[in-house]
């Protein structure tokens, strides 16, 4: 093998995706469109449809547990199913943890004794990795680490519009952060939780969006409260922000930074008639993403002012989707690919506009 060769191969970064669920499958197809990246495996707990599903797609199919029982089950379901996870994580350079909540301390042991990097979502806690992610926050600050977080699909909202208006006007003071979370009450396919037939507020004040945004960008001050609304389609959050003094911003040039912003939608809903959650992902469907998805963040411009010190908008948040390039990016700086975060985002959207259809 020549030198070139050697370099080309060290260059690729084998991917394993442990749980090929709602947020699995949609970050193994992600990585797939990367040039610079392989999957090299997902797992499933036991044969279903998506195992099937990855079988289509070409990906590996391993067994979340290493039990020659549990194995077995794939095989006399009659899929090809290549060991368990412990012979998936000999195989990686880095694993994505999509697995449900409530086993992320078990599942980071066995990937540090293994010596693979990990991704977790945000349904683990900021205190399992004592590392969190957003591409535009603080990618610098997770170069060359072991494990990291992706913040939840709410928290890369908030970070996707406040982070830059912050870096707009932070030579002059901090700003200071109100938001309401409207969430939907449950995923379209998960029919054990709802909708339900009520509105619910989240009794826990602070809700944990706003602190967990402080998990990635601490100099944005930000108290956040949370309602669950009888709706599976997205979430929308109400948000009101106080700028420094002497900030030199007007609305039209919030929009202009917006406007200027990776993976940021700004539309006007009266001369669009994308004027709820529903139409923006009717925009997202006919435009041709795959499921359906919407990865960018969604503001209404003329639900957009700024009086005084005082910025008013409302954004909306496809929480099946946001996140997705986001484990892109945290891949290529956990493992030191692109140290240019804007690079990365570049990189990564190309490829998933390309991949879906856009």
């Amino acid at each position: 093998m020549s030198f070139s060769e050697g370099s080309l191969k060290q260059m690729v970064t084998r991917v394993a995706i442990n749980g090929f669920g709602t947020i699995g499958k949609r970050v193994a197809d992600a990585v797939d469109a990367q040039d610079d990246m392989e999957i090299v495996g997902v797992t499933k707990t036991r044969p279903s449809f998506g195992c099937e599903l990855a079988v289509r797609k070409g990906y590996p199919l391993f067994c979340t547990f290493d039990g020659e029982e549990k194995i077995a089950a794939f095989s006399d379901a009659g899929y090809d199913c290549k060991g368990g996870l412990s012979d998936l994580l000999a195989i990686c350079d880095v694993i994505v943890d999509c697995s449900p909540g409530k086993v992320g301390s078990e599942n980071l042991e066995k990937y540090r004794n293994a010596g693979v990097k990990s991704i977790f979502q945000g349904g683990e806690k900021h205190a399992l990795t004592e590392k969190s992610y957003t591409s535009s926050a603080n990618h610098s600050e997770n170069w060359g680490v072991d494990c990291t977080r992706v913040v939840s699909c709410n928290t890369t909202g908030l970070s996707r519009t406040l982070v830059p208006i912050y870096d707009a006007v932070k030579e002059t003071g901090k700003i200071s952060v109100n938001s309401v979370m409207i969430r939907r009450a449950a995923d379209p396919g998960d029919s054990s939780k709802g909708p339900i037939n009520a509105i619910k507020p989240v009794l826990k004040v602070p809700s944990h969006h706003g602190p967990d945004l402080m998990t990635v960008k601490p100099e944005i001050d930000i108290t956040s409260l949370a309602v669950a609304v009888p709706t599976t389609i997205m979430h929308l959050h109400a948000i009101t922000l106080t700028l420094p003094s002497g900030h030199g911003l007007s609305t039209e040039k919030v929009l202009e930074i917006w406007g200027n912003t990776p993976r940021v939608i700004v539309m006007n809903g009266s001369k669009t008639r994308i004027t709820s959650t529903a139409e923006v992902m009717e925009l997202a469907r006919d435009i041709g993403r795959k499921w359906g998805d919407l990865h960018e963040i969604f503001v209404w411009e003329d639900g957009v002012s700024l009086q005084e010190d005082t910025l008013y908008y409302f954004q909306a948040i496809h929480q099946e989707s946001d996140v997705i390039p986001e484990n892109v990016d945290a891949i290529r700086a956990m493992m030191q690919t692109e140290e240019n975060w804007k690079a990365s985002v570049e990189k990564t959207d190309k490829a998933i506009s390309t991949y879906y259809g856009i």
